[in-house]
């Protein structure tokens, strides 16, 4: 440690700690939403975007927060640059603590791409500058020019759907023949469907025109004539505002197989005219009031950014409300009220409103971010459609499914469990603190995904995690044991009970020997129709645990 201040060095080893944890919670977070926290590669980029050219750009204040990348280090940080492996704990360290004896360091080296850049040298320097605070950074810059230009929201995937933007560029050069058009794509396996227009209007074209029409020609002719016309339309109609993670081009082809589907039903051809209007029309019908996920807030450290609960308007939903707050503060999160209407006439009746106006009083007072639906339907079913606008629902406990087959059948909570797309909690009348939970594990997929919210439970509300394995014909020991494995990866301590016997009876025994005021556990074992003759663990738990129950998907 020749010239650095040994107490200023320690101060850093604590701070590199710290990273690390965090470093530990981005990837946990990116396992369980599956958005990727990963650098990009500066050499699998360069290979996708197919470089035009290079300028030296000298040296430069450039924004840390655009630094995406790295030449050979892209594997050692996450996205934010958190360290990802304690083997660079001294190094980091050590440019941490040259920092705070006021030493500073060199320049670091990137290529720029766009409005974003990669390190070539310095991925340390941009790690420490970052857990500091600071905005910027000196670098000395070499721009790589590309024909699709990156930014800073860019990941994987989006990459290499500019990789294909750039492979249809390249092919039809609509950016040197219309400069100003933009067709790049989420759905980046649609180009061909692009390409097969053009040459298909090609063809048009020339028995129109009665003479030989040129590819290039025909790039600018179904531009003009035949793509623009349609995203107009679009445009017109506000569509893109219902689709804020989709661009133009996307639409183009979404309204192209609208427009199959309306022919393949109606028996006759449709204007595309009219397969926009009705496409808006069913987006309106369908979430009028709902926004997408993640467009007011940043979710990027939260699972539940977005909490959908459905109101009837009893006292019920009022003290399960009050629950759902303290869960929507500790996740930053938003509440999405829904309210289910047998009619149309009750959609503007006395009891929709009062419903509305108290949801929004209760949600105003607590400070927490909010958003209200009225919708015409019953009950089960529009919470299962609205679910895919969320990332957790919340279901009253207060009658659960029957012991008896026909309870079950006629169960709506037992059909959301069955087929809602995100977790659900399940909340009694009882207000709980939610600190001290029991996973109830068997190894199986569901059991994963609730292994993993467990994880995330315990790292961001510090609860208090037992996990309870009953050993069966087909789950034994060793999924006791792979829990353990995995949680102690992530530095979460919990106690382990491992036994045999009714796997209902022992998880409500567990629950009650270890205090636990939440259970978390996957959904049903059996298909639906199996589930309904002979019932399942996870109905008992419904009907005997006085507590709040998350159960994953």
């Amino acid at each position: 440690m020749t010239g650095t201040n040994p107490l200023s060095y320690r101060v850093a080893v604590e701070d590199f700690k710290r990273m690390r944890r965090q470093a530990a919670m981005r990837q946990l977070i990116s396992t369980l939403t599956g958005q990727e926290a990963v650098l990009l590669s500066y050499n699998e980029v360069i290979d996708m975007l197919e470089p035009t050219g290079h300028i030296d750009k000298g040296l430069q204040e450039i924004p840390v927060e655009a630094i995406v990348g790295s030449v050979g280090r892209y594997q050692d940080f996450t996205r934010d640059f958190l360290p990802k492996h304690d083997a660079d704990e001294e190094r980091w360290a050590r440019v941490k603590a040259a920092v705070m004896d006021m030493r500073g360091f060199d320049p670091i080296e990137v290529y720029q791409i766009g409005d974003v850049y990669f390190v070539k040298d310095g991925n340390h320097r941009v790690s420490v500058t970052r857990h500091l605070g600071v905005k910027t950074i000196s670098a000395r810059v070499t721009e790589v020019q590309t024909r699709v230009p990156l930014t800073p929201e860019d990941d994987p995937t989006q990459v290499v759907c500019k990789a294909r933007y750039v492979d249809f560029l390249a092919k039809t050069n609509l950016d040197k023949l219309r400069p100003d058009a933009d067709l790049l794509m989420t759905y980046c396996g649609e180009y061909e469907t692009f390409l097969r227009q053009i040459r298909t209007h090609q063809g048009w074209m020339q028995l129109k025109e009665k003479r030989p029409f040129s590819f290039e020609e025909s790039v600018a002719s179904w531009y003009d004539e035949v793509y623009l016309p349609v995203v107009q339309m679009i445009r017109a109609q506000g569509a893109l505002h219902h689709f804020r993670r989709r661009t133009e081009a996307d639409l183009y082809i979404l309204l192209l197989e609208h427009q199959e589907e309306l022919q393949e039903s109606l028996g006759w051809r449709v204007k595309m005219e009219t397969a926009v209007a009705d496409m808006a029309s069913s987006i309106k019908r369908i979430r009028p009031r709902l926004p997408q996920p993640g467009e007011e807030a940043d979710h990027r450290d939260t699972l539940f950014g977005d909490i959908l609960i459905a109101l009837r308007g009893n006292n019920a939903d009022w003290q399960r409300l009050h629950q759902v707050i303290d869960v929507a503060k500790r996740e930053n999160g938003r509440l999405l009220g829904l309210h289910v209407v047998p009619s149309e006439e009750e959609r503007y009746g006395l009891l929709a409103r009062k419903v509305e106006t108290a949801f929004t009083k209760v949600c105003q007072q607590a400070g927490v971010p909010h958003d209200f639906a009225i919708e015409v339907g019953a009950i089960a079913p529009t919470i299962i459609q609205r679910a895919a606008w969320a990332d957790l629902v919340v279901a009253g406990l207060n009658h659960p499914p029957g012991s008896q087959a026909v309870a079950r059948l006629s169960s709506g909570f037992n059909a959301i469990i069955q087929r809602c797309p995100r977790p659900i909690l399940a909340l009694p009348g009882k207000r709980s603190p939610m600190d001290n939970a029991l996973l109830a594990y068997d190894g199986s997929p569901k059991a994963d995904e609730a292994l993993y919210v467990a994880a995330y439970l315990a790292l961001r509300w510090q609860t208090r995690l037992t996990v309870v394995t009953v050993e069966t014909a087909h789950t034994t020991s060793a999924a006791s044991d792979r829990a353990r494995e995995y949680l102690t990866e992530y530095g979460i301590s919990a106690d382990y009970v491992v036994r045999q016997e009714d796997i209902a009876g022992v998880i409500l025994e567990t629950a009650v020997t270890c205090k636990a005021n939440l259970m978390i556990m996957g959904g049903f074992g059996f298909r639906p129709v199996l589930q309904v003759v002979l019932g399942s663990t996870v109905d008992k738990i419904l009907r005997q645990f006085p507590q709040p129950i998350l159960i994953c998907r």
